[in-house]
């Protein structure tokens, strides 16, 4: 006679201090989605205009923009007409800002469903980055067709190139920025919730540091090195040289963006393994 086998689970606090078990959270991949529709409906549920606030903020900003850095202060935007130099950039930042911030919050936020039922804890900041991609996909097409409307006018200043193949890239990588930096912020405040009050004024002075009202050659040659380090400049620049044909493909650049986002996934997801231990302790 046969003895049925049983599939036992262990659940220890013994992971390595870097450990990103790909096969684990592949196989709650359900349950990431679901996530993904909660926090979607949720994010514009009891909103009258609902999911069209995905169009109406990026555009508003936009405008603003145009109004006060091309006209009235009369930056450059490299040849090419001031809305679409802003939205190129803005919904980029967008994109990372809500990402990222959500994510800074996402363990204390959901500390009730943590402390019941287990799963890779990962999942959770990883479901949150990909509803704000839901989001991004709504401002993207927006772009896209007043890209197409400039196009029809006959700018001759735009010239989207091959680079926008590289689109799905420029994503991935504000997508694991926003994912590690959100969760060393979470790793943090865990303990230190002081930090949590900050992080909308740490995303405000972030935007200033990146090229989004303004063009890169404002940057003086001898800082253009320490300006790239900041991993979302790259992005931008080359997104609008791909999509606008502005300036040129910064490969060097581009390389090193990606160098500085991959150190600091590699930190965010080696804190969240040392803080994951005693994490419900102190939630």
């Amino acid at each position: 006679m046969e003895v049925e086998e049983k599939q036992i689970t262990r659940i220890t606090g013994d992971n390595n201090l870097f450990e990103f078990n790909f096969r684990e959270i592949w196989e709650y991949r359900d349950l990431a989605m679901l996530l993904v529709r909660r926090t979607f409906v949720a994010q514009y549920k009891q909103t009258i205009l609902g999911p069209a606030w995905a169009i109406i903020q990026p555009l508003l900003t936009t405008v603003v923009f145009t109004l006060v850095f091309g006209n009235l202060a009369g930056l450059s935007t490299d040849g090419v007409p001031p809305f679409l130099f802003y939205m190129c950039g803005n919904i980029l930042w967008s994109y990372f800002s809500a990402a990222f911030t959500a994510n800074s919050t996402t363990f204390i936020t959901n500390a009730p469903i943590l402390g019941k039922v287990y799963f890779p804890r990962l999942v959770m900041p990883i479901s949150v980055t990909i509803t704000q991609l839901i989001s991004f996909v709504i401002q993207f097409v927006m772009f896209l067709v007043f890209l197409g409307f400039y196009m029809i006018q006959g700018t001759t200043a735009i010239a989207p190139n091959a680079a926008v193949l590289l689109t799905p890239i420029f994503l991935l990588q504000l997508a694991m920025l926003a994912l590690g930096c959100g969760i060393i912020i979470s790793s943090v405040t865990v303990k230190y919730r002081d930090l949590a009050l900050v992080v909308g004024f740490m995303v405000q002075l972030w935007m200033y540091a990146c090229p989004i009202t303004y063009s890169v050659e404002y940057i003086p040659e001898r800082f253009m090195f320490l300006y790239m380090l900041n991993p979302v400049s790259p992005v931008i620049t080359n997104f609008r040289y791909a999509f606008l044909g502005t300036d040129q493909f910064q490969l060097g650049y581009f390389i090193l963006g990606w160098l500085v986002t991959l150190i600091l996934f590699i930190i965010g997801v080696t804190m969240f393994n040392r803080v994951e231990k005693t994490f419900m302790d102190m939630v």
